[in-house]
């Protein structure tokens, strides 16, 4: 009796789907985070009776046979990269990106780490950085004795300083585009890092072709759906309890095997 184990992994993949339905809730006011979907697939069969064997001499074909599926399996947490709401904050250093791309952000280690949340400040060099102090690259420094930072939809970044009738131009910010968004990993700290299944970055200014454009004073919030988790997460719960009552049904089953006498 194969029901036992098949229910096993229904009940495994189930405890999956929770898992990363809960990181979403979880994640519901984080900014610049993207929900994730659990997916599965089924697992190996085993034929009793094959499909398009021949089932007679005279070459008659088995139209359908017996195949017997041994459960599920998780394959992939897949990212799902939609628009969040933008929410204002006044904030002259806070960006949100409406449309595609990324911010890129210099890591400790000299690398390159890629994040939608645009809380940024101004970190002791003058340097724009997000909330972990690492810098927002390419590098644009705002003058200690700038009055106020403008950043326009196309990424230009002017101060305006004390003494002076024009803005001055400090800086150009680049977004960064993959041509598979869910390929990039998750690190934390609401980082993603390239990996071979993203491909590499490309690169380009905001409010040109394929990029987003920047809103200054706003942040783009998560992408998460409480009413539409809550769902999942019920519908989870039942295909857990389901998978539960096969097993106590599997073992009933066996017991009233082993009592017939």
């Amino acid at each position: 009796m194969q029901s036992l184990s098949i229910a096993a992994t229904g009940m495994l993949a189930q405890q999956l789907n929770v898992e990363v339905i809960s990181n979403n809730i979880a994640n519901m006011n984080t900014t610049g985070y993207k929900r994730q979907r659990a997916e599965f697939q089924d697992l190996l069969y085993q034929d009793q009776r094959r499909v398009g064997s021949t089932s007679s001499a005279a070459g008659t074909i088995v139209p359908t046979g017996i195949q017997l599926g041994i459960g599920v399996k998780a394959v992939a947490t897949y990212a799902i990269s939609t628009q969040g709401a933008v929410t204002k904050t006044d904030n002259q250093l806070d960006l949100a990106i409406r449309g595609e791309g990324y911010f890129q952000i210099e890591m400790p280690d000299g690398g390159l780490a890629y994040t939608r949340a645009g809380a940024f400040q101004i970190g002791p060099t003058g340097n724009i950085v997000n909330q972990d102090g690492y810098t927002v690259q390419p590098g644009v420094a705002i003058p200690a004795d700038a009055l106020s930072v403008t950043v326009n939809e196309q990424g230009q970044v002017f101060a305006k300083i004390d003494g002076q009738v024009t803005d001055t131009n400090l800086g150009q910010i680049q977004l960064a585009t993959f041509q598979n968004n869910a390929g990039l990993a998750n690190v934390g700290n609401n980082l993603l890092q390239e990996t071979d299944a993203s491909g590499a970055p490309t690169l380009g200014t905001p409010d040109s072709a394929g990029y987003g454009t920047l809103l200054q004073g706003f942040v783009e919030d998560s992408n998460v759906d409480p009413v539409k988790e809550i769902t999942n997460m019920i519908t989870a719960q039942r295909a857990y309890e389901l998978n539960s009552k096969v097993i106590e049904t599997s073992d009933q089953m066996m017991q009233t095997s082993n009592n017939v006498r």
